[in-house]
């Protein structure tokens, strides 16, 4: 009997031991990750707290009613000339009410040809999908549009 009695409280130390995290010990609070970040402070971490201008260049296309929130088919399109003097920077794509809040980051240069990018995100309830742009010249541009995620299609 003492043997087992020995054995179990190592096993109940050697778990307790594995949950119990230095910073849980230490009183001091777990450092808050990029990925919580809201949306406006998404964008003012890229924009530097310079003004967004919503803007018919940007075309953000996107399904009204997604029946998949795993895969939502996105695109962004910026009517740009892409020279070397006036060309699209970068497009950032965002979803409002994911836990992270930013879905895709793409920088491109005069050599792109146009300034264009499409993907599938992941959307875990119905929200905007915000696209945010930067222009060579330093200015931000945005497009958003609402998508309702239902489940199997029945809304």
């Amino acid at each position: 009997m003492q043997r087992r009695s020995f054995l179990r409280g190592i096993g109940m130390a050697a778990a307790a031991s594995a949950v119990v995290t230095p910073t849980m010990v230490m009183g001091a609070p777990a450092p808050k990750s990029a990925n919580t970040m809201n949306i406006d402070d998404a964008i003012k971490a890229i924009t530097g707290g310079k003004k967004v201008v919503k803007s018919s260049k940007v075309h953000l296309k996107a399904p009204e009613i997604a029946e998949n929130g795993a895969v939502v088919p996105v695109s962004v399109t910026v009517d740009s000339p892409m020279t070397d003097s006036d060309y699209i920077k970068a497009i950032h794509v965002f979803a409002s009410k994911n836990g992270n809040v930013r879905c895709a980051d793409v920088m491109l240069t005069p050599a792109n040809g146009k300034a264009m990018f499409a993907a599938r995100v992941k959307l875990g309830t119905s929200q905007d999908v915000v696209a945010l742009v930067e222009t060579s010249s330093g200015e931000f541009w945005s497009a958003a549009q609402n998508v309702k995620v239902t489940i199997g299609g029945c809304g």
